[in-house]
């Protein structure tokens, strides 16, 4: 009975552990079956196929008249599926022939396609007759598990036109750099794929799946560039990178103000987009919205607009300048020797007196701590300005909680404080629009790829920063720049323009560098009705004269110029009226070393140049400017005569810069022994002492609009 018991125990045990086990297997189907089927079908699905990428065509990007800048163009790659070429046994005929082909090794070839994956590229972008050599074998099954797929690749038909601000894309049809990379998801698209069948053995199985999933092509842009206006940008960088001056870089930015469009954008040392590796990557970033300099007088014109619009100087009042000003313990000497004496405000910015500035600036900060500054943010600097390209800089501003009088007073002539191009131009076109701060922009419209407009982008203004008012009468102070002051080569027949020069001396580790500057011109036209804001900065140029009248504006004067007839602006009067409206053209300057003064003055006098004399008797034995330097008309040409060559009286060389005085007294057989950097200022002996041939004279030297400590 005990053992009936016991065996029932253990078919009953028996029982319940089978009926667990079919449990736990018919739970586990249910699971497989109905929780996880999609799942392990589609990698069932995954497992005998095997996909081969089709890329989107890339957006094309227009210039404003919808003219090509970018494109893509038709090419080919050429794709290897390894499971199938080894299972074909012809690993090495196939990479061999691939190899003569596409001029790449063998071995190389051979490692991709016997690799263990299920699909790779042997070479991307293939030119036309090697595609077509390859399609062709495949065709004749000779070169089984290999095909020759479509894609695209992009081309830049004006080459290096406008790189900086186009940028470019990589093999992968991705946006590297420019406006490339910063509407990579407008123009890429979405990438379509071919999708093939293979059995367990990784053969392609005939009339099996074979699925194309096309690719969408990716939008296009039209920029707010005009190509036209770009080409006469450039144009002038590569004159001028060709000239004696060869600076380290250059750049050309031209704005509409009245809707922040950018119509040109252009740089020096540039690139080719369509062979970017060629290159160094330093040159591929955009300057003009990512580097920062010094703007020196260019920003004069930042702190006159909020000195007029807070009413603590008006356009007639009146100022001294002795040739300094004090602030505290340091002097801030003005870039002219011996200062301009008594002068109006509006006298001020023609001359772009550094006294005058320094103390306008200063006014704004006695009627209230930290307005300057406010008007220096408003006005967008310290922060980016929003444009729609990669790498934008902020420039650099001391923090506010550490300002000095004398940070304040260096500010206002454009000193202490550091820009970027874009943000200056930026500023000054809201001084052309009548006071408001306007959004840069790149892009005008994005279309789809049948050329219909999905966006359009439209004028943003930013804000109210100078009434109409105080921005018209700032427009007329600057146009006397340009008619009668810093800015004479700016001029353009017929038009009313208006502009600021700037020379800034560059700064570097411990203070400034000698013979290191950044020549500048910034200007409107027509002051009137500012159709264009245009800046031209030049970093180190070569050589003298380095000013930014001098190397900036004539620049700015042939590109303004070009550009207003371009755009078919009328002119405002006839350019053959009278001498008072148009300045004299500029002069170069004859030699007259060697001559004696008669002679000399009246060459100097037929060109159009004034005439200084050192010295009482003898023939001209050094000139300052140099022959063959071009400077604006009734430039003042300081000769100097020879003399008594045994009792040499030491000439006044006050204002030279450092190579000039050594060159003069060089030729009074005098040494020269400076103190300082710049300009020449007092000197030991003084001028006119009789001394021996061959004697020292200790001369002080100090840079012009720049920060001097003293007692």
């Amino acid at each position: 009975m005990q053992g009936n018991i016991n065996v029932h125990k253990r078919l009953v045990l028996v029982f319940l552990v089978l009926t667990s086990c079919l449990a736990i297997i018919l739970l586990r189907l249910a699971w497989l079956q109905f929780v996880r089927g999609g799942e392990l079908q589609q990698k069932a699905l995954n497992n005998r196929l095997n996909e081969m990428p089709v890329a989107a065509q890339r957006g094309v990007i227009y210039d404003r008249n919808r003219h090509e800048l970018a494109v893509s163009i038709e090419s080919d790659y050429i794709g290897a599926f390894p499971p199938e070429i080894k299972d074909s046994g012809k690993a090495q005929e196939i990479a061999n022939t691939l190899g003569s082909i596409l001029g790449l090794p063998a071995q190389k070839i051979l490692e991709k396609i016997t690799s263990n994956t299920g699909f790779e590229f042997v070479e991307r972008q293939v030119d036309y007759t090697k595609a077509q050599q390859i399609k062709n074998l495949v065709k004749e099954k000779k070169l089984p598990g290999i095909e020759v797929v479509p894609e695209s690749r992009r081309y830049y038909p004006n080459g290096p036109l406008a790189a900086q601000v186009l940028g470019f894309s990589g093999i992968d049809n991705q946006g590297l750099e420019g406006i490339e990379a910063m509407y990579d998801k407008e123009l890429a698209g979405e990438p379509g794929k071919i999708v093939m069948e293979f059995d367990a053995l990784g053969h392609e199985i005939p009339r099996a799946t074979h699925r194309y999933i096309p690719p969408q092509n990716g939008h296009s842009l039209v920029l707010t560039i005009d190509q036209t206006i770009q080409y006469i940008a450039e144009r002038e960088l590569d004159k001028l990178m060709a000239s004696p001056t060869n600076p380290k870089k250059a750049n050309i930015i031209v704005m509409d103000p009245k809707t922040g469009e950018i119509l040109a954008m252009a740089s020096r040392p540039a690139f080719d987009p369509n062979n970017f590796n060629k290159y160094p990557n330093s040159v591929w970033g955009n300057p003009l919205v990512r580097d920062a300099y010094e703007p020196g007088s260019a920003f004069k014109i930042i702190t006159a607009a909020a000195a007029l619009e807070e009413g603590v100087v008006k356009p007639g009042d009146r100022f001294y300048d002795p040739g300094y000003i004090k602030v505290g313990p340091d002097t801030i000497n003005c870039w002219l020797p011996g200062g301009h004496g008594s002068e109006t405000f509006v006298d001020g910015v023609k001359n772009s007196c550094n006294p005058v500035f320094v103390q306008t600036a200063l006014r704004l900060e006695e009627k209230k701590a930290g307005l300057f500054y406010n008007y220096i943010r408003a006005f967008g600097f310290g922060q980016p300005t929003g444009i729609d390209l990669t790498g934008e800089g902020t420039g650099l501003l001391i923090p506010e909680q550490e300002l000095k009088p004398i940070n304040i007073a260096t500010i206002g002539i454009g000193q202490g404080i550091a820009v970027t191009p874009l943000q200056l131009v930026t500023a000054v076109s809201a001084v052309a629009n009548g006071g408001k701060l306007i959004r840069p922009h790149l892009v005008k419209e994005i279309l789809d790829d049948k050329g219909n407009v999905l966006k359009k982008i439209e004028p943003e203004v930013e804000r109210q920063v100078i009434s109409p008012e105080t921005a018209k009468q700032l427009r007329e102070m600057l146009e006397t720049v340009v008619s009668e002051g810093t800015g004479r080569n700016a001029y353009i027949p017929g038009y009313r323009v208006g502009g600021k020069t700037g020379t800034a001396q560059k700064a570097g580790p411990g203070g400034y560098m000698e013979g290191k500057y950044v020549a500048s011109f910034i200007g409107m036209a027509p002051v009137n009705d500012p159709r264009l804001v245009a800046l031209v900065t030049i970093d180190e140029p070569k050589g003298y004269p380095y000013y930014g009248g001098t190397l900036a504006a004539p620049i700015f004067q042939r590109v303004v110029a070009d550009a207003l007839h371009y755009l078919k602006v009328p002119p405002q009067y006839d350019s053959k009226q009278g001498s008072e409206e148009k300045p004299a053209a500029p002069v170069t300057v004859p030699n007259v070393t060697g001559k004696d003064l008669a002679a000399a003055r009246a060459e100097l006098e037929k060109a159009g140049l004034a005439v200084r004399v050192e010295g009482d008797s003898g023939k001209v034995i050094a000139q300052v400017p140099k022959a063959g330097a071009v400077v604006p008309a009734g430039t003042k040409v300081i000769l100097y005569l020879q003399g008594d060559p045994n009792r040499p009286r030491v000439p006044d060389v006050n204002s030279l810069r450092v190579t000039e005085a050594a060159e003069v007294l060089a030729a009074y057989g005098l040494q020269l022994v400076p103190e300082g950097t710049g300009q020449a200022g007092e000197q030991n002996p003084i001028p006119g002492t009789i001394v021996t041939p061959g004697s020292s004279v200790r001369v002080k030297f100090h840079e012009p609009a720049q920060e001097v400590l003293g007692p």
